[in-house]
């Protein structure tokens, strides 16, 4: 069950005055896998949220429509609207040039094409009020702000990990675990262990809490996978799929190296969720078109003729098989012949 279940299932109806407290995600223990283990709870109007900035409050209340991000480009782009489509909100788009779409069934909506790291950050700023990315984003660029709250943590696709991986040679050849690795010798203050990585945040919380108090970090965007083999770091924390690239560059991952699990997941703002008209409902109209969807994947209706003087025999011979007589029992039709109109 989504997040966003148990929040509507505690208020399902409720005003926007009264929801006054949304846990933000989190995570336990030295891995930051976060995946499904968020929480949204309401409680009394005594809330920090009736006392945030007040330019703040004012900006979420300057415009009227509800702003939903999506990924401008690449897989998860056209993943997210593959999934929006098979949920009955196909996004219509007039020119692919814009930025700007709307999804017609879903009354005073925008969508709005940015960047996966940009759709978070404009959430925390209050430009966007619902978005889809991968929690990896959620987590590097929300940085745990109290405002995001993740409404659907599991839209089963853009699956990856975000995981560390060091050389298969050299002084690495046989280190195969995190314990191994912050236990040699070799990294002191004059000398630390050199990570490259585009998630320096993630990276930084992690070593941090696995023990690994001697680490630089320098930042980069794409081929982290020759940052190793070029002398420039001694490992990389980047996204890891199917582990080919990493395998092919001679690099490995390692137990207990894994930061977070990540996949598609809908986000929501905070402040939009409780001051934007229209936010609330939306966002459970989403909500409910993607579980329909999601639940009904890998469900079939099985429909076939059968001989039978009644439809209590039929009834009778199908349910002797626990594999024909569906989750409540068989739904029995007759069957009139083309020809004379006899059933």
């Amino acid at each position: 069950m989504s997040v966003a279940n148990l929040f509507f299932q505690q208020c399902p109806f409720a005003s926007v005055a009264s929801l006054s407290s949304l846990s933000p995600f989190s995570h336990s223990g030295p891995s930051l896998r976060v995946s499904v283990k968020f929480t949204v709870s309401c409680s009394s109007l005594a809330s920090p949220v009736t006392v945030l900035d007040r330019n703040v409050e004012k900006k979420v209340a300057e415009r009227n429509e509800i702003r939903l991000g999506l990924p401008s480009k690449g897989r998860m782009a056209s993943d997210t609207l593959d999934l929006l489509k098979d949920c009955q909100l196909s996004v219509r788009q007039v020119n692919t040039r814009q930025y700007v779409a709307e999804i017609p069934q879903l009354s005073n909506l925008e969508v709005w094409f940015q960047r996966p790291k940009d759709i978070v950050r404009k959430l925390v700023s209050g430009d966007l009020d619902l978005g889809i990315v991968g929690l990896d984003t959620v987590t590097e660029y929300g940085q745990g702000d109290e405002d995001l709250i993740l409404v659907h943590d599991a839209l089963d696709y853009g699956d990856c990990r975000l995981s560390l991986a060091i050389p298969k040679y050299g002084i690495f050849e046989n280190i195969n675990s995190l314990r191994e690795l912050a236990q040699m010798p070799q990294w002191t203050s004059e000398k630390p262990l050199r990570v490259a990585t585009g998630f320096s945040y993630m990276a930084r919380k992690f070593m941090r809490e696995n023990g690994l108090k001697h680490v630089s970090f320098s930042t980069a965007d794409g081929a982290l996978e020759a940052a190793p083999a070029m002398g420039i770091a001694d490992a990389i924390v980047d996204l890891v799929s199917s582990g080919t690239t990493l395998r092919e560059n001679n690099l490995k991952e390692i137990e207990g190296g894994v930061i977070v699990e990540s996949q598609a997941v809908l986000v929501a703002s905070r402040k939009s969720l409780i001051h934007r008209k229209g936010v609330l409902d939306t966002t459970h109209e989403i909500l409910e078109r993607l579980e329909a969807h999601l639940r009904a994947i890998g469900q079939l209706m099985v429909t076939a003729n059968m001989r039978g003087s009644s439809a209590e025999e039929v009834a009778e011979r199908l349910l002797s098989h626990t594999s024909l007589s569906g989750l409540q029992g068989p739904t029995i039709s007759p069957v009139f012949c083309k020809s004379d109109g006899r059933e």
